[in-house]
C-alpha cells in the first residue's frame, strides 16, 4: 500500500453488520482417528515400526523374528568426544581460503573431511530395546497407532492385546498386555557395543559399527519384576535403561524410562528410581488419562479439511511426529530425532544436527500450524549455545558476531563435514530466520528485544566484518558455497558470493534494520541499511532465472534447491513483488522442470511443493507433495531420502531416515492453505482447481492472528480471525465482488483499499466475515 494514498471506504459490496456478540461458524473437521495408522502386522525392520515419543524419549515397535520389540530411544545420548583436528592452527577461514587459491584442496578435506567420515564419534547412540516372545501368541489381527492420543493398540487372533504409549509430559513409556500369563516377561537387549567381530566400515550414511565407539560393554541386572542396564559412555557419560512391571490377572502392566547423567544431575534420580516411583504411584489408566489429555490440547491447535485424501493423511501423520519429536525444553529435532537406529550400527550421519536444511525445513511447519510452543525448544537450544557459537566465530572466521557451525553435536560444537556447508559462511543467517519468524509470528516484544534482535544483530555484525569490498566497493565473500553443488570438490567453493549465500546476507540485512527500527534504534537501523546496499543483486541466467552463482547456471538435477532459498524461505524475492520478480519465479520454475529430478531426494520434492504454492501453482504443489508422500516415505510414513517404487521420480534408491522432509511436507499443505509472509493474509492462495469444498481451523498468520476458513463450491463462505496482540490485519479478500457481512467481539470496523480488507483489532479481538 503506498503510503500517500488516502484510505477507501469500503466497496458498497462489502456490508457491514456490527452485531453483539460473536458469531461461530460450525467447521466440520475430519476426525483425527480418521488417518491412524493401521496394519494387519507388525513390521519387521526398526525404521517401519510405530514411531511414539515426547520430545526426549522415544519408541519404536516393531518384531524381530519372533518377538515383538520396544526400541528405546533418548534425544541426549551422545558420544561427545571432541574432533581434534579443530583445536590446529589450521582451522580457520583464511586458511581454507589460501588452499584454495593454490589449488591445494586435498590438504582440507584431509584435515575436516576424512574425519568426520572415519571416526565413529562424536555421535547420538542408541538406547536399548526392550523385547516380548510372542512365538505363542499366535497371529497378529491389527496393529494400530491412534493420532488422537500416539497409542499404539496391538491385537493378536488369540485375544491378546497390548496398549504402549510414550507419556507425553512425563519421564516414562507405558505398556500393557492382556490375556498374557505370568510367564510372559520383558527381556532387555542392550546395543551391542563389544562383539567378537568388529567392522572397521566408516559409511556416514550407512552408518558404523556401535563397537568402535571402544566402549566397555554394559551389564543388565535382573531383581524381581525389574531390569536395569547402565552403559558407560565416552569421558564419564553414562546412561541407564530400565524396566519394571508387575501382574494382575492376566494382565502385565509396565514402564520404562531412559535417563542420562545430564538428567540424573539436574533431577536426582535414575531410571531404575523413576520406574519404581511410577508404578507404584500411577495406575495404567491414570497415566494414559493425563498423556491422552495432552493429546487431545495438541489437536485443537490446529486443524484442516482437504479432498485430497492422500494429502489430508500425510499432514496428520507430519502433525502427530512433530508433537512426538519436539519440546519447548528437550533438544532439537535432528536427523533422526528421538527414532536413533536399531540395527547395531550409528545412525545415518551420526545422528547430528545438519543446520544446511534439515532442522530448518524440520520447524517450516510449527508458525502456521500454530504450535510456536514446542517450535521454542529449537530456539531455546540455540540460545543456549550462543557463547559456544561465538567462539567459534572467532576461532573459525576470525571475527566478532556469530556464525554457527553447519553440522554439531548436542553441545552445538562443530563436526566437519564437507565444510562448504559444515563451517559454511551464512548458516547463521538461516538459523536467524526462525527467530525471525518466531517474533513476526508471535508478536511477543520481549522476545523481541531479548533474543530475536539481538541474535539477526550479531550475525549482520559477522557478515559485515567477514565480507570484503571489491575494487568497485561492492561487498562479497571472501569464497563462497551453495550446499551441496558440486559436493565436495574445489569447485563447491565459488569466488563470487552465490546466490545462496547473497539471499541470506540481503535477508539478515533488510531484518536487522526492520528490528532495529521496530525497537527505536534509528542508528542501527541505518547502519544496516548502508550496509545492506552494497551488496550485489541476485545472478540470473540470460532467461531470467535463479543461477547458483554468476557464470554458474542451474545445468543439472540437483537435491538441494539451495539457490532458490531467496524465493523460500526467505521472500527476498516473492509473487507480490511484481512482474520483474515474477519473471524470475517462473524463468527458475521451467528451468528446474526441465532439469528434471533424476536426483533429488523426497525432501526436494517436499521443498518443490512449497516453492510451487508460492507462485500460487496449487495443482503442481500438490502433485509434488503427492510424489513425495507416495514414494520417498515407508508405510509409517518415515522419509527415507530415495524414491521406494522406482516410478522414474528419482535416481536416489537408497533409504536413509531423516526427517526433513517429513515436516517440509506439512509446511507445503499449509502453504497452499494460508500464505502471511508479506504481512497480507491469503485464505486458500494455491489450492488445486479440483478442490471445492475444504476448511481449516486456527492456522496461525504473521502478525499473532489466528485464522479459520471455510470454502463450499468453490467459494469462500466464511474467515474468522482471532487476534492473540492486536494491531491492524491485513486480509486478502476472500470473497471476490460477492457482498459479505461481518461480526466482531467489540465495536469494530472494516476499512478496504483495491483488495485488501483492513481491520484494527484489540486484544484477543475476533472477527467473523461470512460471505
Amino acid at each position: 500500500m503506498k503510503k500517500n494514498k488516502r484510505m477507501k471506504p469500503l466497496n458498497p459490496l462489502i456490508i457491514l453488520f456490527l452485531i453483539p456478540g460473536i458469531f461461530t461458524p460450525s467447521l466440520a473437521m475430519p476426525s483425527v482417528s480418521k488417518h491412524d495408522l493401521r496394519f494387519s502386522r507388525l513390521a519387521t525392520s526398526w525404521d517401519e515400526g510405530i514411531p511414539l515419543g515426547n520430545g526426549m524419549l522415544g519408541a519404536l515397535v516393531w518384531q524381530k523374528e519372533d518377538h515383538l520389540r520396544l526400541s528405546l530411544d533418548r534425544a541426549d545420548l551422545w558420544d561427545l568426544r571432541p574432533m581434534e583436528n579443530f583445536t590446529k592452527p589450521e582451522f580457520s577461514f583464511k586458511w581454507v581460503q589460501q588452499q584454495v587459491k593454490e589449488n591445494n584442496y586435498k590438504a582440507v578435506q584431509n584435515l575436516f573431511d576424512a574425519p568426520y567420515d572415519q571416526l565413529p564419534a562424536p555421535s547420538k547412540i542408541p538406547g536399548a530395546a526392550i523385547e516380548f516372545d510372542t512365538r505363542d501368541l499366535g497371529e497378529v489381527s491389527q496393529v494400530r497407532l491412534a493420532l488422537n492420543n500416539g497409542v499404539c493398540e496391538t491385537k493378536w487372533k488369540n485375544g491378546t492385546r497390548l496398549q504402549t504409549f510414550v507419556h507425553a509430559s512425563q519421564p516414562g513409556g507405558w505398556f500393557r498386555f492382556e490375556h498374557v500369563s505370568k510367564t510372559f516377561v520383558p527381556v532387555m537387549i542392550p546395543p551391542q557395543y563389544r562383539k567378537s567381530e568388529t567392522s572397521d566400515a566408516n559409511d556416514p550414511v550407512a552408518g558404523q559399527d556401535l563397537q568402535r565407539l571402544g566402549y566397555e560393554q554394559g551389564k543388565v541386572v535382573e531383581t524381581p519384576n525389574k531390569l536395569v542396564y547402565r552403559q558407560k559412555g565416552w569421558n564419564g557419560f553414562e546412561y541407564e535403561v530400565a524396566v519394571s512391571w508387575e501382574y494382575s490377572g492376566n494382565t502385565l502392566t509396565g514402564v520404562w524410562t531412559i535417563t542420562s547423567s545430564s538428567s540424573e544431575k539436574e533431577g536426582g534420580k535414575t531410571a531404575s528410581e523413576l520406574v519404581t516411583e511410577q508404578l507404584k504411584d500411577t495406575k495404567f489408566e491414570v497415566a494414559l488419562q493425563s498423556h491422552s489429555v495432552w493429546w487431545r490440547t495438541f489437536w485443537t491447535k490446529s486443524a484442516i479439511s482437504i479432498p485430497d485424501t492422500v494429502l489430508e493423511k500425510q499432514w496428520y501423520l507430519e502433525q502427530y511426529k512433530f508433537g512426538s519429536a519436539a519440546r519447548a525444553d528437550a533438544p532439537p529435532i535432528s536427523l533422526q530425532a528421538v527414532w536413533t537406529a536399531d540395527n547395531g550400527k550409528l545412525p545415518p550421519w551420526k545422528g547430528d544436527f545438519h543446520h544446511d536444511l534439515n532442522t530448518q525445513l524440520s520447524y517450516w511447519p510449527a508458525y502456521s500450524s500454530n504450535h510456536l510452543d514446542l517450535e521454542e525448544g529449537y530456539l531455546n537450544w540455540l540460545w543456549k549455545y550462543r557463547e559456544s557459537f561465538k567462539k567459534y566465530t572467532k576461532t573459525y572466521f576470525g571475527t566478532s558476531g556469530m556464525n554457527v557451525p553447519g553440522v554439531t553435536t548436542l553441545e552445538g560444537e562443530p563436526m566437519g563435514g564437507w565444510i562448504q556447508y559444515s563451517f559454511g559462511p551464512t548458516v547463521g543467517c538461516w538459523l536467524a530466520q526462525h527467530f525471525y519468524l518466531h517474533w513476526i509470528y508471535s508478536k511477543d516484544e520481549k522476545f523481541l528485544k531479548e533474543k530475536a534482535y539481538p541474535w539477526i544483530s550479531d550475525v549482520a555484525t559477522y557478515l559485515d566484518e567477514v565480507s570484503v569490498k571489491d575494487e568497485n566497493g561492492v561487498r562479497k565473500l571472501p569464497i563462497s558455497s551453495s550446499p551441496e553443488i558440486n559436493d565436495n570438490s574445489i569447485h563447491a567453493w565459488f569466488p563470487q558470493t552465490t546466490n545462496f549465500d547473497l539471499a541470506f546476507i540481503r535477508w539478515t540485512f533488510e531484518k536487522a534494520a526492520e528490528l532495529a527500527d521496530e525497537l527505536g534504534k534509528k542508528d542501527e537501523a541505518m547502519k544496516w541499511k548502508s550496509i545492506l546496499s552494497e551488496w550485489p543483486q541476485f545472478a540470473l541466467d540470460e532467461q531470467g532465472g535463479m543461477v547458483f552463482a554468476p557464470g554458474h547456471p542451474y545445468v543439472e538435477s540437483h537435491r538441494h534447491f539451495s539457490h532458490l532459498v531467496g524465493w523460500h524461505p526467505l521472500g527476498v524475492i516473492d509473487w507480490s513483488k511484481g512482474e520483474k520478480d515474477q519473471e524470475i519465479i517462473k524463468s527458475t520454475l521451467i528451468n528446474l522442470e526441465n532439469r528434471g529430478p533424476d536426483w533429488w531426494c523426497g525432501y526436494s520434492w517436499s521443498w518443490l511443493g512449497n516453492l510451487y504454492a508460492r507462485a500460487y501453482m496449487g495443482d503442481k504443489a500438490a502433485k509434488s507433495l503427492h510424489i513425495f508422500s507416495e514414494n520417498f516415505c515407508l508405510p509409517n510414513s518415515f522419509h527415507v531420502n530415495g524414491e521406494q517404487h522406482d516410478k522414474g521420480f528419482s535416481k536416489m534408491k537408497y533409504r536413509p531416515f531423516t526427517l526433513e522432509g517429513n515436516f517440509a511436507f506439512a509446511a507445503g499443505v499449509q502453504e497452499m492453505l494460508i500464505q502471511s509472509h508479506t504481512g497480507i493474509i491469503h485464505i486458500f492462495p494455491a489450492i488445486p482447481a479440483d478442490w471445492k469444498d475444504l476448511s481449516f481451523s486456527t492456522l496461525r498468520a504473521a502478525g499473532a492472528f489466528l485464522v479459520s476458513a471455510e470454502q463450499k463450491n468453490g467459494k469462500v463462505t466464511w474467515v474468522e480471525i482471532v487476534s492473540e496482540k492486536g494491531g491492524v490485519c491485513k486480509l486478502k479478500n476472500p470473497f471476490g465482488t460477492d457482498s459479505s457481512h461481518a461480526k466482531y467481539s467489540w465495536n469494530g470496523t472494516l476499512k478496504s483499499e483495491n483488495d485488501i480488507l483492513m481491520i484494527e483489532f484489540p486484544k484477543n479481538g475476533k472477527v467473523v466475515l461470512t460471505k
